[in-house]
């Protein structure tokens, strides 16, 4: 079901609605950025940096977002711009957290006045869906900023790359420092195009322990702070394996229909998200490998410590890491020699054959809502607040061979399934069966996984059925289509595949 947009929306220009059917446009991929050299380049403090590379109104800097509601550098670095009277700026995080709350007053100022990125969480989002901003943000996927990237589509002036640890001709680790946060996956991209990069590191060193995530060839400037986050806070309490006895109830049949498809056989690889439910997905998943004496190929994405104990325990041969969830999964960065590093690039671009959510078996997703046509949320809260995006939701599940999506049947009184989602981010042709307490449906395009799950004895029913038993919405208003567009939901080829309006109160 194809949501209603304008043709043209102001501030982001003619658009190209998404269409399953039409192939990624192929566009040119530039060379990388010159050799910077391995000169001393360290500068005393961000406004020396800010000056050496010449920023100025109207130009896009990036950040990435491995340090999460950790990071301090983002923040850092606006109060140096703020000072240096520099504005009109647009800003390409990977990610914004609610740590980022001081952005808000920088928008408000006119320091910030453009917006791209992936997620979107906290102050900054709220703001924004209240319309702070004079022109829509774009919201894009982690595969399609990757490729957006490294094709000239989005020109970043000034990469702001966080570093664990940092030797002072700019060769950059995520591994090792007392902030050390694992691979620097996101920053790959940004450091390998931009035109300027800035390393900012609390941890500088004669020579690194290891092979650089980002080599000094690709950074111009190295500045030392004090701090540039709390690592402890890259984890938060969705990234543990819930005990939530309908959590583990659906774990459980989830689990099950992978063991229904047929697909662990050895060599399989998958790749489940952070939240609380899909980690015990792939914890039973754990008890199905060994049951059966197979070892599963890889397992990819962002790492967290369950999917780390299975590599520790011999039943996940490799790991491919585009950035760690928490301190387990960056400790085995810095020390498992089958634990890798990845770019975003390699993980999800969609230009490239080789993307490594191409090659995955199983994907375990998580959803604010599912439509009727197995559309999924993942943007916006059912009352139309931003409060995510897609990251690698679209990504993963297009390249998966099973997408299954596990969600509760309400939260807060909101029901999860709907007739249609407030906001599309993941087309519904891309997920094969959605896991609720109540049971399992399965995509109409997918009989043949239907008939596995049946054979299987699983608790099969109609989407449309299990959404019968969830409430009634409450009575509250939604942003209405004549509001203002705040956000561009573009899908990872760049097309627009929906939209978020101002929220109305």
């Amino acid at each position: 079901m194809r949501h209603d947009f304008p043709a043209i929306i102001a501030g982001y220009g003619r658009l190209t609605p998404f269409d399953l059917a039409a192939d990624c446009p192929v566009l040119p991929v530039l060379p990388q950025r010159a050799d910077a050299g391995t000169a001393d380049k360290r500068l005393p403090d961000l406004a020396s940096a800010l000056l050496a590379v010449g920023l100025r109104d109207g130009m896009t800097i990036s950040f990435h977002h491995h340090l999460r509601n950790g990071d301090g550098v983002l923040n850092a670095v606006m109060q140096a711009v703020s000072d240096a009277g520099i504005g009109d700026l647009t800003l390409a995080p990977s990610s914004i957290f609610a740590t980022h709350a001081p952005l808000v007053d920088h928008i408000a100022r006119g320091t910030v006045s453009g917006l791209r990125t992936a997620y979107m969480a906290g102050p900054v989002a709220q703001a924004i869906g209240q319309g702070a901003l004079a022109r829509p943000v774009v919201l894009h996927t982690h595969g399609g900023r990757a490729r957006d990237i490294e094709t000239g589509r989005l020109q970043i002036d000034v990469a702001f790359v966080a570093a664990a640890m940092a030797d002072r001709s700019g060769n950059l680790t995520g591994a090792y420092g007392p902030s050390a946060f694992g691979p620097l996956g996101y920053g790959q991209v940004d450091a390998a195009r931009a035109r300027h990069v800035i390393a900012v590191t609390d941890c500088l060193v004669d020579s690194l322990p290891c092979a650089p995530d980002i080599p000094a060839a690709q950074v111009d400037h190295v500045v030392v702070l004090d701090r540039i986050g709390e690592a402890a806070n890259i984890a938060s309490g969705t990234t543990r394996i819930t005990t939530d006895p309908a959590g583990l109830h659906i774990a459980a049949m989830a689990a099950d229909l992978i063991a229904a498809s047929g697909l662990i056989r050895p060599g399989m690889s998958f790749q489940t998200g952070a939240g609380g439910t899909s980690l015990a997905v792939a914890a039973r998943l754990g008890h199905l490998l060994a049951d059966a004496g197979v070892v599963a190929g890889f397992a990819s994405g962002g790492i967290t410590a369950p999917i780390v104990a299975l590599h520790r325990a011999g039943l996940v041969g490799k790991l491919w890491n585009v950035q760690s969830f928490d301190l387990d999964a960056v400790h085995s960065y810095a020390h498992d020699p089958q634990h890798y590093g990845m770019s975003a690039s390699l993980y999800a671009n969609p230009a490239r054959v080789d993307a490594i959510v191409n090659a995955l078996d199983v994907m375990i997703l998580g959803a604010t809502e599912v439509g009727a046509e197995f559309d999924v949320n993942v943007t916006t809260g059912s009352d139309g607040r931003i409060m995510g995006g897609s990251g690698g939701h679209a990504d993963a599940a297009a390249g998966a061979k099973l997408a299954i999506v596990v969600t509760p049947l309400e939260t807060r009184s909101w029901p999860r399934l709907v007739q249609q989602v407030t906001c599309r981010t993941t087309p519904g042709a891309h997920i094969d069966a959605v896991v609720t307490p109540a049971g399992i449906a399965i995509n109409p395009l997918r009989p043949d996984l239907e008939a596995r799950a049946r054979h299987a004895g699983l608790p099969v029913m109609t989407l449309a059925a299990m959404r019968a038993l969830c409430p009634a919405p409450p009575d509250k208003a939604k942003p209405v289509q004549e509001s203002p567009v705040v956000a561009v939901c573009e899908y990872r080829d760049g097309s627009v595949i929906d939209v978020v309006r101002r929220q109305s109160g």
